[in-house]
């Protein structure tokens, strides 16, 4: 356990769950924090929508590529690409013909819930596995009830949560105050509300982040001149 009195390091994590890269930059982020031994870090997941516009019923993995990359050789192309990374960071990527492309904006209201309740975590990288490596259709309430019971929760429960049209207008606020910020792509790490780190980066890249914010934030102040000081 990390007993560091220093302060820690806040990551803001902009990320959706249809987007295998922030699969692949959560387990990068996992690899650098399992190798840190500084400052102690607070993460907290932010919503995102690559596809606000996805029909309610989805899109067959070949619809969804096809439209998104002009044809499904350049697709294939970008998922064998995925698929050999994902093995690198033991993710075992699925994109076979029973992949469904969906709405995230349902899981992004249960997410949120989870948040309040402590276990956003888990259920992001659980919403992740089950998206990319298990081919579940997330746009079954059926399969959302089953997840939501493996943290407890009732059939009743994530119902009200997916169907709570004020929830889903406060996420899509939050999607559009990061769009503003400048986030069109994710995932997209916001330390300490400072700096920002586009995309799945290795893990050496957040390890090298957190040397030198520690660096900055605990150098000692030095001798200056300022507008009521003796010294100059």
């Amino acid at each position: 356990m990390n007993t560091s009195t220093e302060t820690p390091i806040k990551i803001d994590i902009v990320s959706d769950v249809a987007c295998p890269w922030c699969y692949v930059g959560k387990r990068r982020l996992e690899k650098a924090l399992a190798q840190w031994d500084g400052a102690p870090v607070e993460i907290e997941w932010h919503p995102y929508q690559l596809d606000p516009n996805m029909p309610k019923d989805g899109l067959t993995r070949d619809t969804y590529l096809g439209n998104k990359f002009g044809d499904i050789a350049r697709a294939k192309q970008m998922t064998d690409h995925l698929t050999n990374v994902g093995k690198e960071e033991g993710i075992d990527f699925d994109f076979g013909d029973t992949w469904l492309a969906v709405n995230t904006l349902p899981l992004h209201q249960m997410l949120a819930i989870a948040g309040q309740e402590g276990f956003k975590n888990e259920l992001k990288e659980r919403f992740l596995k089950a998206y990319f490596v298990e081919t579940l259709h997330l746009n079954d309430v059926t399969v959302l009830e089953a997840i939501g019971a493996e943290f407890g929760w009732s059939t009743e429960k994530v119902q009200h949560i997916i169907q709570n049209k004020e929830l889903g207008k406060v996420i899509q606020q939050k999607i559009a105050q990061y769009q503003e910020r400048g986030v069109s792509g994710v995932p997209f790490f916001i330390i300490n509300n400072t700096y920002g780190i586009s995309g799945a980066q290795p893990a050496e890249v957040f390890l090298n982040a957190f040397k030198q914010i520690t660096t900055l934030e605990n150098t000692p102040e030095g001798e200056s001149c300022d507008i009521n000081g003796e010294n100059c």
